[in-house]
């Protein structure tokens, strides 16, 4: 199990407490961005289209994906998560970011 912590505002559209576990079957070096998000999208189908495009399943421009302290938000969608992620240690955070003037 792999622990997400969401926003507040999709926590209320999927009507989830902040942090979800979602079961993902694969071994901690095969786990990705998109194995994840695919297997939250496919948990909590209210949130596609919002954390990623639906067409390209990029991630979104506001937000930003944290995991061990470090900024993944960049990193390939195929690059593995590091292993403390996948073994359900530490959470993979979706973070809102701030924005305004």
């Amino acid at each position: 199990m792999v622990t997400v912590i969401l926003p507040a505002q999709l926590c209320t559209l999927a009507r989830v407490d902040r942090e979800v576990r979602i079961p993902v079957s694969v071994g901690d070096a095969n786990l990705t961005q998109r194995v994840l998000l695919d297997a939250l999208e496919l948990a909590y189908p209210m949130l596609r289209g919002t954390i990623r495009d639906r067409v390209t399943r990029l991630r979104r421009p506001y937000l930003r994906f944290f995991a061990c302290g470090e900024d993944v938000s960049h990193e390939s969608p195929d690059a593995p998560l590091p292993r403390e992620v996948a073994a359900g240690t530490e959470p993979f955070l979706v973070i809102g970011s701030v924005a305004g003037g």
